[in-house]
């Protein structure tokens, strides 16, 4: 029962976000929820932990995406640690200070291993003798 009410609140937190996915491409949804669902299981999200968390989340990511991306590399990455710094107070009240750090840990670990099998899968696809059986 708490994983249907779950969700449910996570596609009721979402929907300001539907808009914004329209213009992704159709990858994106998959990973999305391949995201969700990591952080939810490695934060132990409550349903209301997650009705609470998952709406501050999508702000937080708009505004990451605001960074404007022709700042200089150290400019950009203050911009961004700025943000996190902004919305470190909001997660503390949601989730505690231990999950909440281990949330900015996680989210890093999802996008490294995102990034990492997107370059693998790169060059298997140009290297299609080499490919490894998965």
């Amino acid at each position: 029962m708490k994983k249907y009410l779950l969700i449910l609140f996570f596609f009721l937190g979402s929907i300001p976000v539907l808009k914004a996915q329209e213009e992704q491409p159709p990858n994106a949804e998959k990973i999305k929820a391949l995201y969700v669902a990591y952080i939810t299981q490695q934060l132990n999200l409550t349903a209301d932990e997650a009705q609470k968390f998952w709406p501050v989340h999508a702000q937080f990511e708009a505004d990451l995406k605001g960074v404007n991306q022709d700042l200089p590399e150290l400019q950009k990455q203050q911009a961004i640690l700025d943000i996190k710094k902004k919305y470190q107070d909001n997660f503390n009240r949601i989730l505690g200070p231990n999950r909440c750090e281990r949330f900015f840990r996680m989210d890093g670990e999802f996008k490294a291993k995102l990034l990492e099998r997107i370059k693998n899968h790169r060059q298997n696809q140009q290297r299609p003798g080499l490919r490894r059986p998965q």
